[in-house]
């Protein structure tokens, strides 16, 4: 399907990713069982939905770097689109809401990370997100990452470091460290959305393919060399070039790309509206403490 029929189990799978993710939702498990016993039986256990929202989190994060959408994502630009919103607009929130606020007290109250709360300023993480992404989706920056593996790697784990700081602001899961009121949160995702239009829009309604990447053969197999192991150039030769593996053609498939970026954004973003809407609603016209959401639940966001 799609060509991946050509490439073999580490390709297809990337298993130091895949044993990373596993070795993460066990952990997750240590933490909210035997761990909180030991070290907080106070706190109530997390909550199915919370187990629910890591665990996927956690595998749509693998999915999108480390899985067959990872390797879809070096043939055709609509999946590479589709693995930066699984990567950075989905897996981020999901991943922060399934963690108990009484885990990351634990790991952040040090005072080791005082230095560092300056990167946590609301202005600068959506700032800095956007930056970022907008950035790396100019041609000659995206195709030079694309064909670096080292700087690949780096720019990637910045960003996520980034978009989870973003998400912090929105989903943050303790409440005494929340450092905006539910109508800022909703006025910082609708900027947000507004800051990545640009991106998309440019990537949509451009006249030609933008991309080396994906529509040169050389650019192509210099790219596909991080991914699978061997010679690129035979690969090359075997095949041709990405235009084997794409059902479409170089501008059809970015254009469709852009599509899928903006569409999951506007959903994954009103999704979000209505989740902080829900929240402030409640608690603006709570009558008491105990109607507040999630009252009563120790440690959850």
């Amino acid at each position: 399907m799609l060509g991946l029929q050509y490439f073999g189990f580490e390709a297809l799978w990337s298993p130091p990713l895949l044993f990373g993710a596993i070795a993460l939702v066990i952990g997750y498990y240590y933490l909210i069982g035997p761990w909180r016993l030991k070290r907080f039986p106070e706190e109530a256990r997390a909550t199915a939905l919370q187990q629910t929202m890591f665990g996927s989190g956690v595998a749509l994060l693998y999915a999108a770097q480390g899985g067959p959408l990872n390797l879809l994502g070096h043939l055709m630009f609509t999946f590479h689109m589709l693995d930066m919103s699984l990567s950075y607009l989905i897996a981020p929130p999901l991943v922060l809401l399934g963690v108990p606020g009484y885990i990351w007290r634990f790991v952040f109250s040090h005072r080791g990370w005082r230095p560092f709360r300056w990167l946590t300023h609301p202005i600068l993480t959506l700032v800095a997100f956007n930056m970022l992404f907008s950035i790396y989706h100019v041609p000659l920056v995206h195709d030079y990452v694309m064909t670096h593996f080292t700087l690949h790697r780096l720019f990637y784990l910045v960003l996520l470091v980034a978009a989870f700081l973003m998400w912090w602001q929105i989903t943050c899961p303790v409440p005494e460290w929340n450092r905006l009121n539910g109508l800022r949160k909703m006025a910082f995702v609708f900027a947000s959305g507004m800051l990545l239009t640009p991106a998309c829009a440019l990537i949509i309604f451009a006249g030609s393919p933008m991309y080396a990447v994906y529509n040169d053969p050389q650019v192509w197999a210099k790219a596909m060399g991080y991914c699978v192991s061997g010679d690129p150039s035979q690969l090359l030769k075997t095949l041709g070039g990405p235009s084997v593996f794409s059902l479409f053609s170089p501008l059809e498939d970015q254009q469709l790309g852009g599509i899928v970026m903006k569409l999951i954004q506007e959903v994954m973003f009103g999704a979000i509206l209505a989740y902080v809407f829900f929240h402030w609603y409640k608690k603006e016209h709570a009558d008491s403490d105990t109607d507040l959401p999630n009252a009563g639940q120790a440690g959850a966001p």
